[in-house]
């Protein structure tokens, strides 16, 4: 199970590593320094920001490569039914610039954070799970992590190959939330909109940690705290760690 981060504050992680709000382009739009989501640079920025770590969500390809995509579809390709090389060499528009930066693989994200970040593991689909358990074997993250998902089939398979790993549940739907008492996870990751005080108390007496996504008001990050969750996802990693503090060295 991951551990709370120093002083009792929640572990910060960044959405995706950072993703553009409305008001970060306002902020920045002048110096252009937000990279674009699910990139190294992204998740460079996090850490340098004080956060903790981040989420990344991982989508495997038609030769079976997991790279780090949100959508199914990249710079018009089909990520299932595209090789990894031509995804590499993909370029895709992104909000506040064009992206020169290659779409990065597991074993890139691994390779470089896993000795300095906490990581948020997100699998996006099914089918990968021998790929996943075997890439965090070859790395594994040294500042914790989590392998979360929407599908409970990922989750069950995840926890059949290594019972060791540390699952997270996935939620954005009040209908599923109940799921989480049969799944083999360690960690509840809902949407902030199905939160409240008395679920996570619930969790934390089952034994469960919990995290929040996606966290972007100081209000809500105040609230959360006070409700004593682990770890809070946002998009404005600068505002998350301006109210909790930056990790410590």
């Amino acid at each position: 199970m991951a551990e709370r981060a120093e002083r009792g504050r929640p572990l910060l992680l960044g959405h995706r590593g950072q993703r553009h709000t409305r008001r970060q382009i306002v902020r920045y739009f002048r110096s252009q320094v937000i990279p674009p989501d699910n990139t190294l640079a992204a998740f460079e920025l996090s850490l340098e920001r004080g956060c903790d770590g981040f989420e990344f969500d991982v989508r495997y390809t038609h030769d079976r490569r997991g790279v780090i995509c949100h959508d199914p579809d990249y710079a018009g390709l089909n990520v299932a039914n595209s090789q990894y090389e031509s995804l590499r060499t993909a370029r895709e528009r992104r909000e506040t610039r064009d992206s020169d930066e290659q779409m990065p693989c597991l074993e890139d994200v691994l390779a470089r954070f896993a000795d300095r970040a906490y990581l948020d593991i997100e699998i996006k689909i099914p089918g990968f799970e021998e790929e996943i358990a075997e890439a965090v074997r070859q790395r594994t993250p040294q500042c914790g992590f989590v392998i979360s998902s929407f599908l409970p089939p990922v989750l069950h398979r995840l926890h059949e190959l290594n019972s060791e790993l540390p699952l997270g549940f996935v939620c954005k739907d009040r209908k599923l939330l109940s799921c989480w008492r049969e799944l083999p996870v360690s960690i509840v990751i809902p949407r902030i909109n199905l939160l409240s005080d008395g679920l996570v108390q619930e969790w934390h007496a089952a034994g469960k940690q919990v995290f929040v996504w996606t966290v972007n008001r100081e209000s809500e990050m105040r609230r959360l705290g006070m409700w004593g969750v682990d770890g809070i996802i946002s998009d404005d990693t600068e505002l998350l760690v301006k109210v909790f503090g930056k990790r410590q060295p």
